[in-house]
């Protein structure tokens, strides 16, 4: 059973710790235990109960009528709202519910019900994306353990690997080349697979390294393949080397392709980007880049079956 202080479910509900002692003392809710020295603790069951309150209370339930209610009677109201409101931030308090109870159903339930209604990459986007923003935040304080966090990533994986395999391995005749990699001791696995969903899903080409890939590696990798580009991300510090100095070893190996960055470290300090990096700041700054690549494309290839049309008119 894990065991939270006030500020741990502050932090995982959103709650300010003044709102739950007034909660606690008003309407003897969400009471702590004590430990043998007197040391307020809180369980699970109290994060639990304090999530589905806090969720009936933003859909307009008083608290002085919730604290008449049963914790069995919150919880069925909390089940009919989740199911039949798609709205982020309820969404979103689902899915840490689901991680905190290791509760594989009911993250399959709420990420096949949010993908049906708005696809997978609209999901990713609007519903992972924000839920593992506030998974690190957790993460960095102490409030979810190692087991949640790996619990809820396997999850994920295998949505991401899932959502690649149905997409055609089929480039489109104009694509171009993507070859995807993470350095060593880089921890984005997630967003590397979304990348490769990203490109898959656009029909370009893609060639995937993973993580744990040395510039030795990559260059074996780049000298046969070409690529047009070569993504990586770069969230962690980079072990015993400045980011200066392997942002130029990286983009001398991919050269004469161009390297894609994202990643906290290229904002850390200042770099000077090499002539064939450039630097994508964010999901939203990725996808308008791969959204403007097709575009380019499809321009091309628009005034190539032009040009085919007025040679084969004159002959």
């Amino acid at each position: 059973m894990a065991i939270y202080s006030i500020r741990d479910l502050e932090k995982l509900t959103g709650i300010k710790a003044h709102t739950i002692r007034i909660w606690e003392q008003r309407y003897g809710m969400v009471k702590p235990a004590r430990t043998d020295t007197n040391i307020r603790y809180y369980t699970d069951e109290n994060l639990r109960l304090l999530f589905n309150i806090a969720l009936l209370n933003r859909h307009g339930y008083k608290i002085s009528k919730l604290a008449q209610m049963s914790a069995d009677e919150i919880a069925h109201r909390v089940a009919d709202i989740a199911q039949n409101n798609g709205s982020q931030n309820t969404q979103i308090d689902a899915l840490t519910l689901a991680m905190i109870d290791l509760d594989e159903a009911t993250f399959d339930r709420i990420f096949s019900t949010y993908t049906s209604e708005h696809g997978f990459e609209q999901t990713m986007v609007d519903l992972v994306y924000p839920f593992l923003d506030k998974l690190n935040v957790l993460w960095l304080t102490n409030s979810v353990s190692p087991a949640h966090e790996k619990f809820i990533g396997h999850l994920i994986r295998r949505k991401l690997m899932c959502a690649i395999d149905k997409e055609t391995a089929e480039p489109a005749r104009d694509a171009a080349t993507f070859l995807l990699y993470l350095p060593d001791d880089e921890s984005q696995e997630l967003t590397l697979l979304f990348m490769h969903y990203l490109l898959r899903n656009r029909r370009q080409r893609v060639v995937y390294l993973g993580h744990r890939i040395s510039l030795s590696d990559l260059e074996d990798a780049c000298q046969p393949l070409r690529p047009d580009f070569v993504f990586t991300i770069l969230q962690e510090p980079i072990p015993r080397q400045p980011i200066q100095g392997y942002l130029d070893a990286a983009a001398q190996v991919a050269n004469p392709s161009q390297l894609l960055l994202t990643g906290a470290q290229l904002f850390v300090n200042p770099i000077k980007l090499p002539p064939n990096a450039r630097v994508l700041n964010g999901l939203q700054d990725t996808i308008q880049f791969l959204d403007s690549l097709k575009l380019r494309q499809r321009g091309k290839t628009s005034a190539m079956g032009d040009m085919q049309t007025l040679i084969g008119s004159a002959m």
